[in-house]
């Protein structure tokens, strides 16, 4: 079985990966929506992370709706 490396991104390469806004994905880090680390004054992010939370489907206002 093939592994594939899961790149580390930065807060500007996960804005451009996931085609949001640097607010929104601060939100999305703060709700818990996705799981990132605080490093130095920074955020870093899991590429297989963004992956999920795009899989999830759950943008900010249908959570909102749902209440979830």
């Amino acid at each position: 079985m093939a592994k594939t490396k899961d790149e580390v991104l930065t807060t500007d390469e996960a804005i451009q990966y996931l085609k949001i806004s640097r607010p929104t994905y601060l939100k999305c880090i703060r709700l818990g929506r996705i799981n990132a680390i605080k490093v130095g004054s920074g955020w870093r992010v899991l590429e297989s992370e963004l992956n999920k939370f795009l899989k999830s489907g759950r943008t900010g206002r249908e959570a909102k709706r749902t209440g979830t």
